[in-house]
């Protein structure tokens, strides 16, 4: 058959019937000639340590392996080599079955941490959300015909169970303050006693040139707390209802709870869970802070349109 008649009938081009004859003519074969490749960043020692960590623990992040794996060629490995490592040992990142947590016949209470709540803080302010369980964005590694095994299964209490944890803390350009765990739910009174009265009103009366500034709760608006405040000459930042997107404390909660989901070990109750969001706070250089302290100019920007839509 002619090399066009070929290529009509399988509804391939042209070209690439020709190139597989002439190289089946030439070696006897279709296939490619090996090829060198890429040089592997990785050695076998490090594939072995990737493998079972991943084992070990199989909803660990493959940005968390690269980012304690050193590479051989490289400062440093991308979590895709390490992808690649575990796709050739035949893991795959899958979602998790869900299933109920049962014990003994009986529905057992779950007693995997949630962390809700709004924490407030000198020049930024606003709620922070911290799970320790499936978002929709958690996967496990898994091999094949592992869908059902208890390592690769994830537990979730039908009735969401677990506990919350209120938090509050306070950043500045220069200086923080220590991540207070609230207990219990909180109100204008709690609010005065709890937080303004034992960490503001210290930390302003120790760097006295700082604003407060936070959001327009119902703890923070009541008149015993504005009177409060005016009675210690404290200078609070005017701050319009329904914009707490500008606030930058918004961005420290989020880097806090993707910290805390990147420990190896999740937090398995609130007092587990409290103590890993304060390690985690302390871990957050002061560096990233003042970075977000700087983006307060978008309040600027939104000043400059009126109110209107902005590129910040």
């Amino acid at each position: 058959m002619r090399t066009a008649d070929v290529a009509r009938a399988i509804n391939c081009n042209v070209c690439t019937v020709r190139r597989l004859r002439q190289c089946y003519r030439e070696t006897g074969q279709t296939a490619d000639n090996p090829r060198s490749g890429r040089l592997c960043v990785t050695t076998p020692a490090q594939d072995w340590y990737i493998r079972t960590s991943h084992l070990q623990g199989r909803y660990r992040m493959a940005t968390t392996t690269a980012r304690v794996t050193p590479g051989m060629h490289n400062p440093s490995i991308s979590a895709q080599t390490v992808r690649n490592r575990l796709r050739e040992a035949g893991l795959r990142a899958c979602i998790p079955v869900v299933r109920q947590d049962i014990t003994g016949n009986i529905f057992a209470y779950g007693h995997k941490p949630t962390v809700a709540g709004s924490g407030r803080s000198v020049k930024k302010c606003t709620s922070l959300t911290s799970r320790a369980r499936g978002d929709g964005r958690i996967c496990v590694y898994r091999r094949r015909n592992e869908h059902y095994t208890e390592d690769c299964t994830l537990d979730r209490d039908r009735f969401g169970g677990g506990g919350s944890i209120m938090v509050w803390g306070g950043v500045s350009q220069h200086h923080r303050s220590e991540l207070v765990i609230i207990a219990g739910n909180r109100n204008a009174v709690r609010y005065m006693e709890d937080i303004l009265l034992r960490h503001v009103v210290p930390f302003l009366q120790a760097h006295p040139d700082m604003t407060l500034q936070y959001d327009n709760a119902t703890s923070h608006t009541a008149r015993s707390v504005q009177d409060f405040l005016q009675d210690r000459n404290v200078s609070v930042l005017p701050w319009p209802a329904k914009s707490p997107d500008l606030n930058p404390i918004e961005h420290i909660w989020d880097l806090l709870d993707r910290r805390v989901k990147a420990r190896a070990i999740l937090p398995r109750n609130v007092w587990e869970l409290a103590g890993a969001l304060v390690e985690e706070c302390g871990n957050i250089s002061q560096q990233e802070l003042a970075n977000l302290v700087q983006s307060m100019r978008r309040c600027t920007a939104v000043l400059n349109a009126t109110g209107g839509h902005t590129r910040c």
